[in-house]
């Protein structure tokens, strides 16, 4: 309680030392988006942090029914930054989702999910904190037009940068555009957007958020990237939202749009968001060892965790119809469920940068940035926990080149789902270990299938796809 009176009394003291005049607070929905609303500063005081702020919790995408729609936050004080983005001067909170009548936590809250499976965690005696980095890709673009409806469908996207602007007239044309998968890493002028990520380096620094690096990906049309420092499961999802918030906010003061969409480009790769983790007891990382690639054997059977649930697993990493656009081969998507010291094109890389035992870790290539961080992460988690509880045999990596292999050689690697539905099936046929300390609920399960199917699959089927009628209108 001494470090939450703590926290409490440091926001209350913030506010009235820098005359803050707006609460801003943000909480996750279902799916993966920050939802928010605002209150004067003088509506928050000691006794909000227990009793919280009634919301109407029936309008949030995949919660609660209009009949039962109370629900409260209450903001974690450990979660203040200052809002750079909202003229008067505002704090945001990050908060918890409760339910009025029990002031219980919400089943379906993700962030309860992630502090779930935290607890968890070091209830097994495994390990006492999990580290997460993750790397969310992302494109710039600078005008983007959609619409779909009952005799029409169409998307317009287009970037400065975009290649195929080689040849349009823009009084003048100065011709720096990155070729087709060739983004990664000219200097300026083919790369005109370091500024605009130096900027949204600094937004992320000045709201405490460690950045290690930035650069532009491989993609035309604006593709780039920002690495975030690992930092244990919870803070590790804060952060990830707060980095969506941060980039796309400094864009738009820009008049630039950025989407963590996985695939919004044809024939040029994706966004991922590759996911590097460790587990780390008492001071000590306990992935490294004498094994494969400096692995210790926990480290090897939480691999084996992954790729036993991998399908299952990427109804939460993959969780759009648009992501299985990218996990295709030939754009450096994993889609191979296997392991490997070097090889990208596997699942499930280990890194050798360095030979500090610290620095051990696995890195999970399938995930992209479309996902809800908290349950992505915790999903990841409970993967892992349960290859080292039942000692999962990864089996052997996969260090030959894939596109040498021939077909016989390929046969016996399993491949990630071919749609977002084959997950689906995948989580719906195999949940079992996201149970385990009620991390997951079935309620949450068959949710977030239920919610992917109606609001997602079916709507996506029944419309006629505009290469639909590139392919058949003359039949």
């Amino acid at each position: 309680m001494g470090k939450a009176s703590s926290s409490v009394d440091k926001v209350l003291n913030f506010i009235k030392a820098n005359k803050i005049q707006f609460i801003d607070f943000k909480f996750m929905d279902f799916p993966g988006q920050w939802q928010h609303f605002t209150v004067p500063s003088s509506q928050l005081n000691e006794d909000s942090f227990e009793e919280g702020f009634g919301f109407d919790g029936s309008s949030i995408r995949g919660w609660k029914s209009i009949n039962e729609s109370d629900m409260l936050i209450i903001p974690d004080p450990e979660t203040m930054f200052v809002d750079p983005f909202i003229e008067a001067p505002t704090i945001s909170l990050i908060c918890d989702v409760y339910e009025p009548a029990t002031k219980e936590k919400y089943s379906r809250c993700p962030r309860n999910i992630a502090q779930k499976a935290e607890a968890y965690l070091k209830s097994t005696g495994i390990a006492d904190t999990s580290y997460f980095g993750p790397e969310a890709e992302f494109f710039v673009f600078d005008d983007v037009r959609y619409e779909t409806g009952p005799n029409s469908s169409f998307y317009i996207i287009d970037s400065i940068e975009g290649k195929w602007n080689s040849g349009r007239d823009e009084k003048p044309n100065l011709a720096y555009k990155p070729r087709y998968k060739e983004g990664y890493f000219p200097v300026p002028p083919t790369d005109s957007l370091v500024d605009l990520r130096n900027e949204m380096v600094t937004n992320l620094i000045n709201m405490g958020v460690e950045v290690e690096a930035q650069h532009h990906e491989v993609a035309s049309g604006g593709q780039c990237e920002i690495d975030l420092r690992f930092a244990p499961l919870l803070k590790a999802a804060d952060q990830l939202l707060l980095f969506k918030y941060v980039v796309k906010n400094t864009a738009k003061k820009h008049n630039k749009t950025v989407t963590y969409m996985p695939k919004p480009i044809f024939g040029d790769n994706g966004s991922g968001m590759h996911v590097h983790t460790s587990l780390w007891l008492k001071g000590k990382p306990l992935f490294a060892g004498g094994g494969y690639a400096g692995l210790s054997e926990i480290g090897l059977y939480f691999i084996g965790g992954i790729l036993k649930h991998a399908s299952s697993l990427l109804a939460f990493t993959n969780p759009t119809t648009n992501s299985y656009k990218r996990l295709v081969p030939g754009f450096e998507a994993p889609v191979n469920l296997a392991y490997s010291q070097r090889n990208r094109s596997a699942s499930i890389r280990i890194p050798m940068y360095s030979s500090s035992p610290k620095s051990k870790r696995i890195e999970f290539r399938c995930p992209d940035p479309s996902s809800n961080p908290y349950l992505a992460f915790s999903a990841m988690l409970m993967a892992g926990l349960d290859g080292i509880i039942n000692r999962i045999d990864p089996g052997e990596p996969l260090d030959k080149d894939i596109y040498d292999m021939s077909p016989e050689e390929l046969k016996d690697v399993p491949s990630t789902p071919e749609s977002l539905g084959h997950a689906l099936k995948a989580l719906a046929d195999d949940h079992d270990y996201l149970l385990k300390g009620d991390v997951f609920t079935e309620d949450v399960i068959n949710t977030w299938i239920t919610y992917k199917i109606e609001k997602e699959i079916k709507p996506m089927a029944l419309r006629p796809h505009p290469h639909e009628f590139e392919l058949y209108f003359d039949v």
